[in-house]
C-alpha cells in the first residue's frame, strides 16, 4: 500500500487521513466551518507525528476538489499542492461525490452536499456504479422526485441540512476519503492538477452578474428616453 496524505475541506467538517507503512491515521472535526485555513496544517502535522512519518516519505497527496464550500475547496487544494510541490510528489484530486459513493455498488445512490437555501449539489449512480445524474445543482422538489425514483440518499455531511422526512445515510468521511484515494491511485492517469468542481457560481459572482445586468438594463432604459 502506498503512503499518502489526503484531506477533505469541502464541507463544514475537516477530515484528513495519513497512510504510512500500511497503517492509517485519521483526523476528523465535525464543525470546522470557516477555520479550515487555520486547522488543516496543525491536523496534518499531528498525523505526521503520530505516524512517525515525513512529507518526503509520502508517495502522493490527495485533496477533495468538491463539490462543497468554495473557500474550503480552495484551501484544501492549495495546501495539498504545497505539500506535493515541496516534497516533489504527485497530487490526486478526489470528489465528495466519489467519496460518498463508497461501498455503493449494487445500489442506486444519490450523493448529496449542502448548497444552502434548500438547494443541493447532487450526483447519481446506478447499481453498477455508473453516473446516471452528472454533478448538478438541484432544488428540494427535484431532490424529492429523485428520492421517489428509488435512489438511496447519501452524504458525507451531517444530515440536518436535508428535509427531516427524507432518510439519508451519512458515510464515514475518513473511511470514504481513504477508499477513494486508494482506488483512484491505482490508475496513473488520475494524478493531475486538481481543479475545483464548482457546479455553480459562488454567491459573490452571482451578485456581481446581477449588478452588471441591472446596470446594463438601466443604461438601455436611459438610452430609450
Amino acid at each position: 500500500m502506498k503512503n499518502y496524505l489526503a484531506a477533505d475541506t469541502a464541507s463544514k467538517y475537516l477530515c484528513a487521513v495519513l497512510c504510512y507503512r500500511g497503517k492509517k491515521y485519521e483526523f476528523f472535526k465535525d464543525d470546522c466551518a470557516m477555520r479550515h485555513s487555520s486547522e488543516l496544517m496543525p491536523a496534518a502535522d499531528k498525523l505526521f507525528k503520530e505516524a512517525g512519518a515525513t512529507p518526503a516519505e509520502m508517495d502522493f497527496f490527495a485533496c477533495s476538489v468538491g463539490a462543497g464550500s468554495f473557500t474550503g475547496i480552495r484551501i484544501g487544494i492549495a495546501t495539498m499542492k504545497g505539500f506535493a510541490l515541496a516534497a516533489g510528489k504527485k497530487i490526486l484530486p478526489v470528489t465528495t461525490f466519489g467519496c460518498a459513493a463508497y461501498n455503493g455498488k449494487g445500489k442506486k445512490i444519490l450523493c448529496l452536499c449542502d448548497a444552502l437555501h434548500a438547494h443541493y449539489y447532487a450526483c447519481g449512480y446506478n447499481e453498477a456504479g455508473e453516473v446516471t445524474l452528472p454533478p448538478s445543482y438541484i432544488p428540494e422538489e427535484e431532490l424529492r422526485a429523485l428520492a421517489a425514483q428509488g435512489y438511496e440518499l447519501r452524504t458525507l455531511e451531517n444530515t440536518d441540512f436535508l428535509p427531516a422526512d427524507l432518510p439519508c445515510v451519512r458515510i464515514d468521511p475518513a473511511k470514504a476519503l481513504a477508499a477513494e484515494a486508494e482506488k483512484l491511485a491505482k490508475n496513473e492517469e488520475n494524478f493531475k492538477e486538481p481543479a475545483a468542481l464548482y457546479i455553480r457560481k459562488c454567491q459573490a459572482e452571482i451578485e456581481k452578474d446581477e449588478r452588471a445586468a441591472k446596470q446594463l438594463a438601466d443604461g438601455d432604459a436611459g438610452a430609450e428616453k
